[in-house]
């Protein structure tokens, strides 16, 4: 709906219909001078002398300008997606100024190319009072000048979403690691928000955008990062509606580096790890993974954590105590996790003896804790840890199994696509 800012300025066609006026009573009084039964134009004064014929001047009005403004916004409850828009009629705008709350700050926006209208091109924030100055001159040259205020409506935190991202900025990562996007309120509407997510990298790798989830979003290239990688992603979704009422609580960016590249190749079927450093194989690791039962899963996985010592019960995996198989084990060192699940490599000094030869781990992958302590120092977050040999196979959403889709079916997962 069209909003009328201000009072009514009189148009044009009203300024030429006072002047016709003005110039109708000028000849009347010329007339009324040169008619008279005498001859006299006035009756002569007590003196003898004539009076002046000299009329008194009447102070000139200014003229008001033809211009009016209007725009597209009410004066409160407006949407914090919304384009604000405002008209200059009859008139051309010589300045427009639009200030955020009480300072100084000003909403971006552009004229158009005849400059009759504003359009804003930044977004508006919730429960923010917005005060519009506009300046606008008719064909005539005479200037009007307009001040309005808007306000946008509240939002509560429910009804905003706010981006976190992994890695964090500034983290140094595996070549495996997704871009992830998290948002704590549930995204409906998700090709208005991926559309304002956006990720570049100084080696140009492309790769895409796949939701996991309404809350989780992860971009991969089409192949593992390359090494010395530095990648940026950007979340520009502020004020940008998310469905459901909800919108962008915030706009965000972070940039992490891609380090040396790390992959550990696991075959349970012939219990080692061979672990490759920028393509090299570095070392050759004997390992036990999982028993029957607890088959440890085939698949592309990633290193999602580390812990130079953690506790691992067995209860978290749902193994309750009192079962022959239960486990609580508080002080397991050099474990990365590579499942949400609960799949970790870490050091097993007490399957040494099966390491190499036999599977008799819960799942896990287990080896000498010398050969985890040197593991676990060259490894990082985003590592790739690729087991082969069992029926049992990773899932997507378990852990960063984003490299167990090929390309083509990846893309499938974007809203855009």
């Amino acid at each position: 709906m069209s909003v009328r800012h201000g009072d009514t300025l009189r148009s044009r066609a009203r300024r030429h219909t006072a002047a016709m006026a003005g110039l109708l009573a000028l000849c009347l009084v010329a007339a009324g001078c040169s008619s008279g039964s005498s001859g006299d134009s006035a009756a002569p004064r007590a003196d003898g002398a004539k009076p002046s014929a000299t009329a008194s001047a009447t102070p000139s009005t200014p003229a008001a300008s033809a211009v009016s403004f209007s725009s597209n916004v009410a004066k409160r409850g407006v949407q914090v997606d919304k384009v604000v828009k405002l008209v200059a009629e009859d008139g051309t705008f010589t300045s427009v100024t639009v200030r955020v709350g009480k300072g100084s700050e000003q909403l971006p926006g552009r004229l158009s190319a005849d400059k009759t209208t504003w359009t804003s091109t930044g977004r508006l924030e919730p429960g923010t009072r917005y005060r519009a100055t506009t300046v606008a001159v008719d064909s005539d040259g005479v200037e009007a000048t307009k001040r309005s205020t808007f306000r946008t409506e509240d939002l509560t935190l429910d009804e905003q979403t706010f981006p976190s991202f992994a890695p964090l900025d500034g983290e140094t990562v595996g070549v495996g690691m997704p871009v992830i996007v998290r948002f704590d309120v549930p995204v409906s509407d998700k090709a208005s928000i991926e559309k304002h997510l956006k990720v570049t990298n100084t080696s140009d790798q492309k790769g895409a955008w796949h939701w996991i989830s309404d809350s989780e979003v992860h971009w991969r290239p089409v192949h593992y990062w390359k090494p010395g990688t530095d990648v940026t992603v950007q979340a520009d979704i502020n004020s940008v509606p998310a469905g459901n009422g909800v919108f962008g609580q915030v706009s965000r960016s972070s940039t992490f580096h891609v380090g040396d590249s790390v992959v550990s190749k696991v075959n349970v079927q012939t219990h080692t790890m061979r672990v490759f450093v920028n393509g090299k194989l570095a070392r050759t690791i004997p390992v036990s993974a999982g028993k029957p039962g607890f088959i440890t899963r085939s698949g592309i996985k990633v290193i999602v954590e580390k812990h130079r010592r953690k506790r691992m019960d067995a209860a978290t995996t749902g193994i309750s105590e009192g079962d022959p198989e239960y486990y609580n084990l508080s002080n397991v060192e050099y474990a990365m996790r590579v499942t949400y699940s609960g799949e970790f490599i870490h050091a097993a000094p007490w399957s040494v003896g099966s390491q190499g030869s036999s599977n008799v781990s819960h799942g896990c992958v287990g080896m000498s804790t010398e050969n985890a302590a040197w593991l676990y120092g060259i490894s990082k977050r985003g590592d790739v840890v690729d087991v082969t040999g069992s029926d049992r196979y990773m899932t997507l959403d378990n852990g960063y199994g984003d490299w167990n889709e090929s390309f083509a079916e990846w893309q499938k997962g974007s809203a855009l696509s």
